[in-house]
């Protein structure tokens, strides 16, 4: 029995959740206008509004004049208009903000592939309905909407081909493929026909142009033919997916490569490939070879590669750029890579004589094909008006470099030079090999068109300069013509290779060098810190590698983009559209220029993070739109994006991080503290209720030593408790930040001088000595602390050494601090690393009758290191301690 695949049980959920919280599509479909579209859809919302009562609101329906559907209008909620100013016309379009408030169960709007009013005012957030349509099934609306045959995108060309006309209002086929309910709308092409006359369609002045250009029975059928297969195709798509057709053979593995160029067969290759991958339920990749003869063609010409393979991408194709010598061995090599079962492509190009110098690809694709069928698509019989390229990519014609040209000439002069200093001791066919090898450094060096010219001067200059008779271009042997004819072939094919050779140098050293940046971004990103840090890092790689303006847009508090509070760097992009972006972050899809929404916007914004955690978006400004637009170049910045987002989710984690762990310390350091004090603020409290209790009751019947020692127990178990929590509190103060030095210069002996006046009751009962040099310098230091530093320690010494124990303080020169030593014989300090003892919350050995909660010595290193000097304890030999600190003589170096 096998077992269900884990990764696909899950991705079947994840769809399933996702299927749930998306809305449903219903498409009544037709094969042309006129069937009944809008009116079957308005009477199926008045059935539903009869049976169960849903909410049934009209987002938009265009009644073109028909008496029938405004009557069907009547009773419905209908949403208001949005009023569009659009050369110099108020237009009224759908409001789709209005539709996403009100939120009806059941929202029609007809019309699926209409094209939005781009450049209209106010602009429109999306350029076609369906996306509108599309944003509201995210929100989670019902959507029932209409559409004609001729407007999915795979059959444009067909459509096209039947009719005569081609449809410009288009729309992904996923779009109808996705749809949860498809209701087909039949008429008979004579019953249509009969609609139109009777004025049912279109206006009476209308019917007369409609039946001439359009409307003819021979168009009406094969568009009800393709509305129909179109409908069966998604029934057995239907049926293939249901759970029984799971383990049925099938033609597994089928991919479809699909080839395509810059000519006017690149769109119809496109939808022909979707027709073909649906029909074999087939993966497709739409491929497109860049050779050295493309890249020599006008920025114009390339730049139609954007739409071609944006067209592909929404029709649900993989597009692929290459770079090769030769596109019919890229492609063979590239499709048994992807182990391809079939490869389209067009009509040869290259005919007659033309085809015996060269073949064409599709014929070599033919003749070298090992495991796969080529498919080719003949052209059509009229070429249908090209596509504009991408709006605002028209480039220039590239200046021509005559100083390349110059050096052409050069280049001869030199071979010649040499071929002079050669002769006659060499023979003229090595004279020849200097001139070829002029043309192979000027192909290397100057390109395809200087290399050429390199090729004439040099047979020029080889006749003039040293073919018999010279000095003149006559020729006395006919051997010599075959000679400069052979010559002349040589260089023209070594210039022409060595300029190829240039040219995919340069491709392939650009794409290493964007690899390279990549990498160095991804590395600089793992080593930096800071959400503010990673985003200027990120920003200047992105500038750099796309040449554009960048900033990277976070979320505050409340989950609103704001501008970086950091200085802006000179790449930044400065004037970014915080609503486009804001719109981006809270829909996870990109917009701006190149996409699907609000594509009037000049920038490019791109979201960072995933569904789960939506971390800001990436905004650019390229100079060169190409720059962003290319397919290429979109994928590689959103690899460039994707690392971002994962650099910024690896700092938030790691700031959750140390946010919780400094939580945890907090609260460790919480608990430990109120442990402590509350286990030392018994005893004292103990004493002190004991003793004031004994006086309140019987302090008349008590003698007047006995009051007495009753009182000084009081205030001094007070006194420790009064030290112990200014310990704590000092503690604090440092451990914030919030303690300021007031340095002075003080000196060492009026210090310890202090200190040991402010312990005397303590040490009364210990012999101190002190060895303080007379002409020791002063020190910069803040005496009270320094006088508290010295206090903890003598208040140690009197705590953990008996009675009689000898204390020495002593200080000497050390380069530039002086070195405070406090020596005592006592039992010495307690097992261990002597460093542990200036943890928090660190006491000795035997101490159970001690008060204290071990932040004395705590405190004394907080007060040395914000001195810039450093303390330790050290075991002295034979017993007893030694605790040593260091504290400037001199001021902060400058």
């Amino acid at each position: 029995m096998n077992r269900p695949d884990p990764d696909l049980l899950l991705a079947h959920v994840q769809a399933e959740e996702a299927r749930a919280k998306r809305g449903r599509l219903r498409i009544f479909f037709g094969a042309s206008a006129g069937v009944g579209k809008t009116y079957a859809m308005l009477e199926a919302a008045h059935s539903l509004r009869t049976q169960s009562g849903a909410d049934i609101v009209v987002g938009y329906v265009e009644p073109h004049g028909r008496v029938d559907t405004e009557r069907l209008l009547e009773g419905l909620e209908r949403l208001p208009t949005l009023p569009v100013k659009y050369r110099g016309i108020l237009r009224q379009e759908f409001d789709l903000d209005a539709a996403l408030k009100r939120r009806p169960a059941v929202l029609l709007v007809d019309e699926l592939a209409h094209s939005n009013l781009v450049g209209g005012d106010p602009p429109p957030r999306h350029p076609k309905r369906w996306q509108d349509i599309e944003e509201l099934l995210e929100a989670g609306l019902t959507v029932w909407t209409t559409v004609n045959v001729q407007h999915l995108e795979s059959l444009n060309d067909l459509v096209a081909q039947i009719t005569g006309i081609r449809q410009r209002e288009t729309l992904p086929d996923r779009i109808f493929d996705e749809a949860d309910e498809i209701e087909l709308i039949d008429l008979p092409p004579d019953d249509l026909l009969a609609r139109l006359h009777a004025g049912k369609v279109y206006v009476a002045d209308e019917v007369a142009t409609a039946v001439e250009r359009f409307f003819r029975t021979p168009n009406l059928m094969a568009l009800r033919e393709l509305a129909l297969r179109r409908v069966a195709d998604r029934v057995e798509a239907a049926a293939r997916a249901l759970p029984i057709n799971r383990d049925r053979a099938r033609f597994a593995g089928d991919r479809v490569l699909v080839a395509v160029g810059p000519d006017e067969q690149a769109e119809q290759l496109v939808r022909a490939g979707k027709r073909i991958a649906d029909a074999l339920d087939a993966g497709w990749t739409v491929v497109y070879v860049e050779t050295p003869a493309l890249l020599r063609l006008s920025e114009e010409e390339r730049n139609r590669r954007i739409d071609l393979l944006r067209l592909a991408e929404s029709l649900g194709a993989e597009t692929v750029t290459l770079d090769g010598p030769s596109a019919a061995a890229t492609l063979l090599e590239y499709a048994q890579t992807r182990n391809a079962t079939r490869v389209v492509v067009g009509a040869p190009k290259r005919r007659g004589w033309r085809s015996w110098i060269r073949s064409s690809t599709p014929s070599q694709l033919i003749q070298h094909a090992r495991g796969f069928d080529v498919i080719t698509i003949a052209a059509p019989d009229q070429s249908s008006p090209r596509r504009s390229p991408t709006a605002g990519l028209t480039g220039a014609p590239a200046p021509v470099r005559w100083d390349r040209y110059a050096w052409a000439g050069v280049t001869t002069a030199l071979c010649t030079a040499v071929a002079f200093l050669m002769y006659p001791r060499f023979e003229l066919s090595n004279l020849v090999m200097v001139y070829l090898l002029g043309v192979t450094v000027a192909g290397l060096r100057l390109g395809r068109g200087p290399s050429l010219l390199t090729s004439l001067l040099n047979v020029a200059a080889f006749d003039f300069f040293f073919v018999p008779p010279r000095f003149n271009f006559a020729i006395t042997d006919a051997q010599y013509l075959v000679t400069f004819a052979v010559m002349l072939i040589i260089a023209l094919v070594i210039a022409n290779l060595m300029a190829s050779i240039r040219q995919q140098t340069r491709v392939a050293g650009a794409r290493e060098r964007r690899t390279a940046l990549l990498y160095a971004m991804s590395r600089e990103l793992a080593g930096t810190r800071g959400m503010s840090s990673l985003a200027r890092v990120a920003v200047n790689h992105v500038a750099e590698v796309f040449q554009c303006k960048a900033v990277i847009l976070l979320p505050d508090a409340s989950g609103k983009l704001q501008y970086p509070h950091d200085p802006s760097l000179e790449v930044s992009f400065r004037r970014a559209d915080l609503a486009v972006a804001q719109w981006v972050v809270d829909h996870g899809q990109r917009a701006g220029l190149g996409s699907d929404t609000l594509a009037a916007a000049p920038g490019l914004y791109l979201p960072l993070g995933d569904e789960q955690h939506r971390l800001g978006v990436l905004a650019v400004l390229p100079e060169n739109q190409r720059r962003v637009l290319l397919p290429e170049q979109r994928h590689l910045l959103e690899t460039f994006a994707g690392q971002i987002g994962i650099a910024l989710e690896r700092a938030q984690l790691a700031e959750a991080a140390e946010a919780a762990s400094l939580d945890a310390e907090r609260e460790s350091l919480r608990n430990t503290l109120l442990a402590s004090i509350s286990h030392d603020l018994r005893t004292p409290l103990a004493v002190m209720a004991g003793a004031g209790s004994t006086l309140a009751e019987r302090g008349a019947t008590l003698d007047e030593a006995t009051r007495v020692s009753l009182a000084r127990s009081i205030e001094t178990k007070a006194r420790e408790m009064s030290e112990l929590v200014s310990n704590v509190l000092d503690l604090m103060r440092f451990e914030s930040g919030q303690v300021v030095l007031r340095t002075d210069w003080e000196s060492i002996d009026d210090l310890v001088g202090t200190a040991l006046h402010g312990v005397e009751q303590q040490l009364c009962s210990h012999i101190v000595d002190v060895k303080v040099p007379a002409d020791l310098p002063p020190v910069l230091v803040d005496a009270k602390m320094i006088v508290q530093v010295l206090t903890n320690l003598f208040d140690n010494i009197a705590k953990y050494t008996p009675a009689g124990t000898h204390v020495t303080v002593s200080a000497a020169m050390d380069d530039r601090f002086v070195r405070v030593t406090v020596d005592d014989d006592g039992p010495g300090l307690p097992p261990g690393n002597p460093a542990r003892l200036f943890d928090k919350f660190q006491r000795g050995a035997d101490e159970g009758s001690i008060v204290g909660v071990g932040l004395g010595l705590a405190i004394c290193q907080a007060i040395i290191k914000a001195h810039g000097g450093e303390i330790e304890a050290k075991r002295r030999t034979p017993a007893g301690a030694r605790f040593e600190f260091t504290v400037p003589t001199t001021g902060p170096e400058t």
